[in-house]
């Protein structure tokens, strides 16, 4: 991840340049942890523990349909994260809420354009020579 500042600013995503479905590189970033580690340790786990293998993987498929994919680019500020969370939890939402963005610049310049085609703001500059 190219994230900057503490992992728990940088939220949980599962990372695209993982191995499978990026569940422990993901992870691994988040904790600060050699990914490595990480998978020796998910195997060891698995296969040494009460856990088994067709639960361990049934929890990583979980865990990868859990898990946001890591944004394509990185954030700029605090806003971008959240509107990048809320957009991954409900697109809809996310598409409203630019409509309402657009909508709101559409109103503003509709009205500047209208104050400078007026006849009073020609008058105006003309006297104001």
């Amino acid at each position: 991840m190219t994230f900057t500042g503490p992992a728990w600013k940088r939220g949980l995503y599962r990372s695209r340049n993982g191995k499978i479905l990026g569940v422990c590189k993901g992870l691994a970033d988040y904790l600060d942890f050699p990914v490595v580690w990480l998978r020796v340790l998910f195997v060891c786990v698995c296969l040494f523990t009460v856990i088994g293998i067709p639960t361990g993987i049934i929890l990583y498929i979980v865990a990868a349909l859990v898990m946001k994919p890591e944004p394509v680019v990185p954030f700029e500020n605090e806003a971008d994260r959240e509107f990048y969370d809320s957009y991954t939890s409900s697109p809809t939402m996310a598409v409203h809420r630019l409509k309402r963005t657009y909508d709101s610049l559409d109103r503003r310049i509709r009205r500047i354009e209208s104050i400078v085609t007026s006849r009073d703001f020609s008058w105006d500059t003309r006297l104001n020579e």
